[in-house]
């Protein structure tokens, strides 16, 4: 069929050049030998046998969780210069652009590598660049964090939370309920840390006991349910 379709084409257009042209006989051969060695190129360089493959466009997903980005500001505030870049990093995540947001985090901390918080925004935009999963760059960039600001919130938390999502739920629970202990009671991250804490827990608790569900307790007074057989 590729053979067909380029010499039918070949022919149309020379068939429209004779027929509206009225060049001079010269300029037509001219015209005939041009077709010829597009055709022979086609012959040398074409695969018309090979079966096509289809390439699926590009899926642009958020990458980023409106709800942490409320928990970053909450942690490392909403303005100033370094707010700026992460809020950069965050749109190119939410576009689906991982990479830009990971160049544009490295640019961060090359012109202020003292700053614990653009240091956490790179270990997440390495993160969101791993589809979740934590990786020995975004380890260094969090720990880098925890190293320049032991005392603040914003390594151990989202450190955590790259953990968690790659599985390695133990380490995720030991850093946030170290947090918590230190957690303030007023401070406003101290509810949504409460309650992944909470739900990593229970899953890990399905987990132990073979992915049940945890058993409902039992009402005030009532004598506790008796498995069946005994």
């Amino acid at each position: 069929m590729g053979w067909l379709i380029v010499i039918g084409m070949a022919a149309i257009v020379f068939g429209l050049l004779v027929k509206f042209g009225g060049a001079p006989r010269m300029t037509y051969e001219l015209i005939g030998a041009a077709l010829l060695l597009g055709l022979a190129g086609y012959a040398w360089q074409g695969h018309p046998g090979t079966p096509g493959t289809p390439i699926r466009a590009r899926e642009h997903t958020a990458n980023i969780d409106p709800a942490l980005v409320e928990q970053r500001k909450a942690m490392m505030g909403r303005f100033g210069g370094e707010a700026q870049w992460l809020d950069t990093a965050d749109t190119y995540g939410k576009l689906g652009s991982t990479r830009a947001a990971v160049n544009v985090m490295r640019g961060a901390v090359k012109a202020a590598p003292n700053s614990p918080d653009l240091w956490v925004g790179l270990g997440n935009a390495l993160v969101n660049h791993g589809d979740g999963m934590i990786s020995p760059a975004a380890q260094f960039a969090f720990q880098k964090a925890a190293t320049l600001s032991p005392k603040h919130p914003g390594p151990p938390f989202f450190m955590g939370l790259a953990l968690a999502q790659s599985g390695q739920f133990d380490k995720a629970a030991a850093l946030w309920s170290e947090l918590l202990a230190e957690t303030p009671k007023e401070a406003p991250w101290r509810a949504d840390l409460e309650a992944r804490l909470g739900a990593l827990q229970m899953q890990m608790g399905q987990m132990q006991m073979g992915g049940m569900p945890p058993a409902m307790p039992a009402p005030e007074g009532a004598a506790p349910a008796q498995p069946q057989g005994e």
